[in-house]
Protein backbone atom coordinates (compact mmCIF):
# COMPACT_ATOMS: atom_id res chain seq x y z
CA UNK A 1 0.00 0.00 0.00
CA UNK A 2 1.19 3.23 -0.78
CA UNK A 3 0.42 6.16 1.64
CA UNK A 4 -0.65 9.47 -0.95
CA UNK A 5 1.02 12.27 1.35
CA UNK A 6 0.53 16.08 0.23
CA UNK A 7 2.30 17.29 3.28
CA UNK A 8 6.05 16.83 0.85
CA UNK A 9 4.42 17.91 -1.84
CA UNK A 10 2.68 21.22 -0.06
CA UNK A 11 6.44 22.34 1.54
CA UNK A 12 8.36 21.57 -1.72
CA UNK A 13 5.37 24.03 -3.92
CA UNK A 14 5.16 26.08 -0.83
CA UNK A 15 8.95 27.19 -1.35
CA UNK A 16 8.99 27.39 -5.01
CA UNK A 17 6.27 30.42 -4.42
CA UNK A 18 8.20 32.03 -1.93
CA UNK A 19 11.25 32.04 -4.20
CA UNK A 20 9.81 33.17 -7.24
CA UNK A 21 7.79 36.09 -5.17
CA UNK A 22 10.90 37.13 -3.74
CA UNK A 23 12.20 36.97 -7.46
CA UNK A 24 9.71 39.49 -8.56
CA UNK A 25 10.08 41.53 -5.36
CA UNK A 26 13.67 42.45 -5.96
CA UNK A 27 13.19 43.50 -9.79
CA UNK A 28 10.18 45.59 -8.96
CA UNK A 29 11.97 47.08 -5.78
CA UNK A 30 9.88 50.18 -4.79
CA UNK A 31 6.63 49.30 -7.03
CA UNK A 32 6.50 45.88 -5.81
CA UNK A 33 2.80 45.70 -4.79
CA UNK A 34 2.49 41.64 -2.75
CA UNK A 35 0.02 39.17 -4.41
CA UNK A 36 -2.67 40.55 -2.50
CA UNK A 37 -5.61 38.20 -1.17
CA UNK A 38 -8.82 39.65 -0.08
CA UNK A 39 -11.05 37.23 2.18
CA UNK A 40 -14.10 37.76 3.16
CA UNK A 41 -15.59 36.19 6.62
CA UNK A 42 -19.11 36.92 7.35
CA UNK A 43 -20.08 36.30 11.34
CA UNK A 44 -17.71 34.74 13.89
CA UNK A 45 -17.72 30.67 12.65
CA UNK A 46 -15.02 28.99 14.52
CA UNK A 47 -13.70 26.85 11.53
CA UNK A 48 -13.62 29.49 9.66
CA UNK A 49 -11.66 31.50 11.55
CA UNK A 50 -9.26 28.35 11.48
CA UNK A 51 -9.02 28.16 7.74
CA UNK A 52 -8.48 31.82 7.46
CA UNK A 53 -5.54 31.72 10.02
CA UNK A 54 -4.06 29.05 8.06
CA UNK A 55 -4.13 31.01 4.96
CA UNK A 56 -3.01 33.74 6.70
CA UNK A 57 0.27 32.31 7.97
CA UNK A 58 0.88 30.58 4.20
CA UNK A 59 0.64 33.93 3.01
CA UNK A 60 2.84 35.42 5.38
CA UNK A 61 5.14 32.54 5.05
CA UNK A 62 5.73 32.82 0.98
CA UNK A 63 5.43 36.78 0.84
CA UNK A 64 1.72 37.45 0.32
CA UNK A 65 -0.82 39.99 1.92
CA UNK A 66 -4.04 38.54 3.64
CA UNK A 67 -6.87 41.35 3.95
CA UNK A 68 -9.05 39.57 6.12
CA UNK A 69 -12.62 41.25 6.05
CA UNK A 70 -14.75 40.42 8.84
CA UNK A 71 -18.46 41.43 8.16
CA UNK A 72 -21.41 40.77 10.52
CA UNK A 73 -23.75 38.02 10.22
CA UNK A 74 -26.80 40.29 9.58
CA UNK A 75 -24.91 41.80 6.73
CA UNK A 76 -27.01 42.12 3.51
CA UNK A 77 -26.52 40.27 0.44
CA UNK A 78 -26.45 43.88 -1.28
CA UNK A 79 -24.20 45.29 1.19
CA UNK A 80 -22.18 42.51 0.97
CA UNK A 81 -21.83 42.28 -3.46
CA UNK A 82 -20.81 46.00 -3.39
CA UNK A 83 -18.03 45.33 -0.63
CA UNK A 84 -16.41 43.16 -3.17
CA UNK A 85 -17.08 45.10 -5.92
CA UNK A 86 -14.72 47.49 -4.49
CA UNK A 87 -11.99 45.42 -4.13
CA UNK A 88 -13.03 43.64 -7.99
CA UNK A 89 -12.23 47.55 -9.45
CA UNK A 90 -8.50 47.64 -6.86
CA UNK A 91 -5.79 46.88 -9.19
CA UNK A 92 -3.55 46.11 -6.11
CA UNK A 93 -6.16 43.12 -5.21
CA UNK A 94 -5.33 39.76 -7.08
CA UNK A 95 -7.35 37.46 -5.35
CA UNK A 96 -11.18 37.44 -4.08
CA UNK A 97 -12.65 34.93 -1.99
CA UNK A 98 -15.66 34.46 0.54
CA UNK A 99 -15.41 31.76 3.18
CA UNK A 100 -17.84 29.31 3.02
CA UNK A 101 -20.28 28.54 4.89
CA UNK A 102 -22.82 31.56 4.52
CA UNK A 103 -25.63 32.48 6.91
CA UNK A 104 -28.79 30.88 5.10
CA UNK A 105 -29.73 34.34 3.91
CA UNK A 106 -27.19 35.01 1.81
CA UNK A 107 -27.29 33.58 -1.60
CA UNK A 108 -23.89 31.20 -2.52
CA UNK A 109 -24.26 31.77 -5.88
CA UNK A 110 -24.98 35.26 -6.35
CA UNK A 111 -22.16 36.37 -3.78
CA UNK A 112 -19.30 33.89 -5.73
CA UNK A 113 -20.84 35.07 -9.04
CA UNK A 114 -20.40 38.93 -7.88
CA UNK A 115 -16.52 38.35 -8.25
CA UNK A 116 -14.09 39.09 -11.21
CA UNK A 117 -13.73 35.81 -12.71
CA UNK A 118 -10.10 36.98 -12.98
CA UNK A 119 -10.00 37.19 -9.13
CA UNK A 120 -11.96 34.77 -8.33
CA UNK A 121 -8.91 32.52 -7.02
CA UNK A 122 -11.43 30.02 -5.59
CA UNK A 123 -12.87 29.12 -8.99
CA UNK A 124 -16.49 29.23 -7.85
CA UNK A 125 -18.14 31.32 -9.81
CA UNK A 126 -20.20 30.54 -12.66
CA UNK A 127 -17.82 32.37 -15.13
CA UNK A 128 -14.93 30.06 -13.70
CA UNK A 129 -16.76 27.14 -13.73
CA UNK A 130 -17.93 27.47 -17.44
CA UNK A 131 -14.80 27.66 -18.30
CA UNK A 132 -13.82 24.67 -16.37
CA UNK A 133 -16.51 23.17 -19.09
CA UNK A 134 -15.00 24.25 -21.51
CA UNK A 135 -11.88 22.38 -20.60
CA UNK A 136 -10.50 25.39 -19.04
CA UNK A 137 -9.24 27.69 -21.67
CA UNK A 138 -10.01 31.24 -21.94
CA UNK A 139 -13.49 32.91 -23.17
CA UNK A 140 -12.51 35.50 -25.32
CA UNK A 141 -15.29 37.14 -27.14
CA UNK A 142 -13.17 38.58 -29.74
CA UNK A 143 -12.25 35.22 -31.12
CA UNK A 144 -14.37 33.05 -30.19
CA UNK A 145 -17.95 32.62 -31.97
CA UNK A 146 -20.69 30.30 -30.96
CA UNK A 147 -20.40 27.22 -31.21
CA UNK A 148 -16.58 27.39 -32.45
CA UNK A 149 -14.19 24.94 -31.04
CA UNK A 150 -12.01 25.90 -28.34
CA UNK A 151 -9.10 23.63 -29.29
CA UNK A 152 -8.09 26.07 -31.76
CA UNK A 153 -7.64 28.42 -29.14
CA UNK A 154 -5.35 26.46 -26.78
CA UNK A 155 -2.38 29.03 -26.50
CA UNK A 156 -4.91 31.79 -24.92
CA UNK A 157 -2.98 33.05 -21.91
CA UNK A 158 -5.83 32.95 -19.45
CA UNK A 159 -7.30 29.92 -18.75
CA UNK A 160 -9.25 30.82 -15.58
CA UNK A 161 -9.09 28.62 -12.02
CA UNK A 162 -9.10 25.66 -11.11
CA UNK A 163 -11.22 25.31 -7.76
CA UNK A 164 -8.13 24.51 -5.20
CA UNK A 165 -9.71 21.42 -4.29
CA UNK A 166 -9.66 20.26 -7.59
CA UNK A 167 -6.02 21.19 -8.58
CA UNK A 168 -4.82 19.44 -5.19
CA UNK A 169 -6.36 16.25 -6.33
CA UNK A 170 -4.35 16.42 -9.28
CA UNK A 171 -1.20 17.57 -7.90
CA UNK A 172 -1.24 14.84 -5.99
CA UNK A 173 -2.12 11.82 -8.48
CA UNK A 174 0.59 13.91 -10.84
CA UNK A 175 3.48 14.07 -8.12
CA UNK A 176 2.68 10.59 -7.84
CA UNK A 177 3.01 9.16 -11.21
CA UNK A 178 -0.72 8.14 -11.35
CA UNK A 179 -1.90 7.87 -14.81
CA UNK A 180 -5.63 9.61 -15.04
CA UNK A 181 -5.75 9.51 -18.76
CA UNK A 182 -8.30 6.26 -19.64
CA UNK A 183 -8.63 4.87 -16.43
CA UNK A 184 -12.22 4.82 -14.58
CA UNK A 185 -12.85 7.31 -11.92
CA UNK A 186 -15.67 7.15 -9.26
CA UNK A 187 -16.52 10.55 -7.29
CA UNK A 188 -18.94 10.09 -5.06
CA UNK A 189 -20.45 13.61 -4.05
CA UNK A 190 -21.78 16.10 -6.00
CA UNK A 191 -21.77 19.53 -4.64
CA UNK A 192 -20.49 22.73 -6.86
CA UNK A 193 -17.31 23.28 -3.85
CA UNK A 194 -16.37 19.83 -4.85
CA UNK A 195 -17.67 16.83 -6.44
CA UNK A 196 -18.62 18.63 -9.43
CA UNK A 197 -15.02 20.53 -10.07
CA UNK A 198 -12.92 17.52 -9.60
CA UNK A 199 -15.27 15.73 -11.87
CA UNK A 200 -14.72 18.20 -14.73
CA UNK A 201 -10.90 18.17 -13.84
CA UNK A 202 -10.73 14.29 -14.39
CA UNK A 203 -13.19 14.28 -17.52
CA UNK A 204 -10.13 17.18 -19.14
CA UNK A 205 -7.64 14.44 -17.99
CA UNK A 206 -9.50 12.50 -20.58
CA UNK A 207 -10.72 9.93 -17.51
CA UNK A 208 -14.35 8.21 -18.00
CA UNK A 209 -16.17 9.51 -14.61
CA UNK A 210 -18.82 8.09 -12.96
CA UNK A 211 -20.79 10.84 -10.45
CA UNK A 212 -22.55 9.05 -7.42
CA UNK A 213 -24.38 10.88 -5.00
CA UNK A 214 -27.18 10.05 -1.91
CA UNK A 215 -29.45 8.81 -4.49
CA UNK A 216 -26.74 6.28 -6.53
CA UNK A 217 -28.50 2.76 -6.22
CA UNK A 218 -26.24 -0.06 -5.40
CA UNK A 219 -23.09 2.05 -4.90
CA UNK A 220 -20.56 -0.54 -3.50
CA UNK A 221 -20.93 -1.99 -6.48
CA UNK A 222 -20.24 1.20 -8.95
CA UNK A 223 -17.16 1.81 -6.77
CA UNK A 224 -15.60 -0.99 -7.29
CA UNK A 225 -15.20 -1.10 -10.72
CA UNK A 226 -13.30 1.93 -11.07
CA UNK A 227 -9.93 2.36 -10.67
CA UNK A 228 -9.38 5.59 -9.08
CA UNK A 229 -11.91 6.25 -6.62
CA UNK A 230 -12.50 9.69 -4.78
CA UNK A 231 -14.54 10.81 -2.07
CA UNK A 232 -15.95 13.90 -1.01
CA UNK A 233 -19.21 13.41 0.90
CA UNK A 234 -18.28 14.01 4.76
CA UNK A 235 -19.03 10.78 6.32
CA UNK A 236 -16.23 9.69 8.65
CA UNK A 237 -15.51 6.32 8.14
CA UNK A 238 -18.76 5.66 5.43
CA UNK A 239 -16.65 3.92 2.73
CA UNK A 240 -15.99 0.09 4.17
CA UNK A 241 -14.13 -3.10 2.30
CA UNK A 242 -17.29 -3.20 0.83
CA UNK A 243 -16.66 -0.28 -1.60
CA UNK A 244 -13.27 -1.00 -2.83
CA UNK A 245 -11.21 -3.71 -4.33
CA UNK A 246 -7.27 -4.38 -4.99
CA UNK A 247 -5.50 -2.72 -7.12
CA UNK A 248 -7.48 1.01 -6.36
CA UNK A 249 -6.32 4.25 -5.99
CA UNK A 250 -8.57 5.98 -3.25
CA UNK A 251 -8.34 9.97 -2.67
CA UNK A 252 -10.30 11.35 0.74
CA UNK A 253 -11.46 14.84 0.47
CA UNK A 254 -14.16 13.98 3.16
CA UNK A 255 -12.78 15.98 6.40
CA UNK A 256 -14.70 15.56 9.42
CA UNK A 257 -14.14 16.45 13.32
CA UNK A 258 -15.67 14.02 15.47
CA UNK A 259 -15.25 12.83 19.34
CA UNK A 260 -13.61 9.69 20.50
CA UNK A 261 -12.63 8.08 23.57
CA UNK A 262 -8.90 7.54 24.69
CA UNK A 263 -7.48 4.24 26.20
CA UNK A 264 -8.28 6.18 29.44
CA UNK A 265 -12.09 6.68 28.32
CA UNK A 266 -11.49 10.90 28.16
CA UNK A 267 -13.30 12.01 24.75
CA UNK A 268 -10.74 13.83 22.27
CA UNK A 269 -11.64 15.20 18.98
CA UNK A 270 -10.29 13.71 16.16
CA UNK A 271 -10.10 14.21 12.44
CA UNK A 272 -11.97 11.69 10.19
CA UNK A 273 -12.39 11.05 6.48
CA UNK A 274 -14.87 9.28 4.50
CA UNK A 275 -12.75 6.30 4.38
CA UNK A 276 -12.52 3.72 7.41
CA UNK A 277 -9.23 4.01 6.51
CA UNK A 278 -7.70 1.23 9.19
CA UNK A 279 -9.71 -1.39 7.84
CA UNK A 280 -9.08 -0.68 3.86
CA UNK A 281 -5.46 0.68 3.81
CA UNK A 282 -4.20 -3.16 3.40
CA UNK A 283 -6.67 -3.84 0.99
CA UNK A 284 -5.72 -0.80 -2.07
CA UNK A 285 -3.11 0.19 -4.04
CA UNK A 286 -2.67 3.33 -2.66
CA UNK A 287 -4.54 5.59 -0.32
CA UNK A 288 -4.66 9.45 0.78
CA UNK A 289 -4.23 9.57 4.72
CA UNK A 290 -6.72 12.61 7.06
CA UNK A 291 -5.30 14.71 8.26
CA UNK A 292 -2.20 15.35 5.35
CA UNK A 293 -3.30 14.01 2.11
CA UNK A 294 -5.58 16.00 -0.32
CA UNK A 295 -6.04 18.87 2.64
CA UNK A 296 -2.10 20.61 2.55
CA UNK A 297 -2.52 20.94 -1.01
CA UNK A 298 -5.51 23.11 -1.13
CA UNK A 299 -4.25 25.95 0.38
CA UNK A 300 -1.33 25.73 -1.84
CA UNK A 301 -2.94 25.56 -4.98
CA UNK A 302 -5.46 28.67 -3.60
CA UNK A 303 -1.76 30.61 -3.73
CA UNK A 304 -0.82 29.17 -7.05
CA UNK A 305 -4.11 30.72 -8.67
CA UNK A 306 -3.40 34.26 -6.82
CA UNK A 307 0.24 34.02 -7.85
CA UNK A 308 -0.89 33.32 -11.47
CA UNK A 309 -3.14 36.36 -11.41
CA UNK A 310 -0.36 38.52 -9.64
CA UNK A 311 1.70 37.29 -12.41
CA UNK A 312 -0.94 38.33 -14.72
CA UNK A 313 -1.33 41.70 -13.52
CA UNK A 314 2.21 42.70 -14.28
CA UNK A 315 2.23 41.34 -17.80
Amino acid sequence: MILLRGTDIRDGKRENLRSRINDIKEKEGDKFIPPTLVIFQIGDNASSTVYIGQKKKFAEYVGALVLHINLPEYVSESDLIAEINNYNMDDSVHGIIVQLPLPRHLSVHNITNAIDYRKDVDGLSSTSLGLLVQRNFKLDNDVIKGGESMDKFKNLDFKGFIPATAKGVITLLDEYGIEVEGKSVCVIGRSVLVGKPISLVMLAKNATVTICHSRTANLNEITKRSDILISAIGKPGFIDKTFVRENQILIDIGITSVDVKTGEGENVRKVCGDFDFEKIKDAVEAITPVPGGVGPLTVVSLFENLFESFHNSLL
